[in-house]
């Protein structure tokens, strides 16, 4: 399902989507509302349908299941996302990737800055990119501001996988997909991800398909 950002304003276009009960569809790169700057939003959707709003962004989120959904994934071009994180790894990938669970969390207009110069690469993934992932280097720390889904100022250091979840978000929310920041030689399918990949840490693949990770 392609976007109508531009020609149905939000409200109504999310009225759309709602109709349809259940999962949103998801947006695949391709669609040109994934690479537009998403709107600020400035309550263009009156409280009760945001509400269902998010709660749909939840449901779709889980269903997929991912960590994180922004609102132009589902061709709704606002900035709005919401993340949330299980964590249900093993201990040495707790540790490798400084991956704790995160509660459900909107995030309003977000944006982020680099707390320190630390950088860390990981593959990474997205649903608007199916069967595919690749090593991206982000920012260790990043300082989060923004607000919630109540107008709630948000003010937050994060560090490790959820400063890493995010930036993948709010990277949305201005056209930017995790391929633009990837070592694209570290491109691999599900498959390889499972048969060759599935590591803690990158540095076999790094090392076999010809690519440099940060210090």
């Amino acid at each position: 399902m392609g976007s109508t950002r531009g020609s149905v304003p939000p409200a109504e276009q999310v009225e759309q989507l709602l109709a349809g009960g259940g999962p949103l569809p998801i947006v695949a790169a391709g669609d040109p509302v994934l690479r537009r700057r998403a709107e600020p939003f400035d309550g263009q959707l009156e409280p009760a349908l945001l509400a269902r709003f998010v709660a749909a962004l939840r449901v779709t989120m889980r269903a997929a299941p991912g960590v994180g959904l922004a609102a132009p994934q589902v061709g709704v071009g606002l900035r709005i996302a919401v993340v949330e994180d299980p964590a249900p790894v093993p201990e040495e990938v707790r540790v490798a990737r400084g991956r704790v669970p995160q509660p459900f969390r909107v995030l309003v207009n977000p944006s982020y800055e680099p707390v320190g110069d630390s950088r860390a690469a990981f593959f990474e993934g997205c649903l608007s990119v199916p069967g595919w992932q690749a090593v991206v280097a982000r920012h260790a720390r990043v300082r989060l501001t923004g607000q919630d889904e109540h107008g709630r100022a948000l003010d937050e250091v994060f560090t490790g996988w959820p400063a890493r979840i995010v930036q993948h978000e709010t990277d949305h929310l201005d056209g930017v997909l995790y391929l633009d920041r990837a070592e694209l030689r570290s491109l691999s399918s599900g498959t390889a991800m499972a048969e060759r990949w599935n590591r803690p840490t990158p540095k076999d693949a790094a090392r076999e398909l010809g690519f440099t990770l940060p210090d």
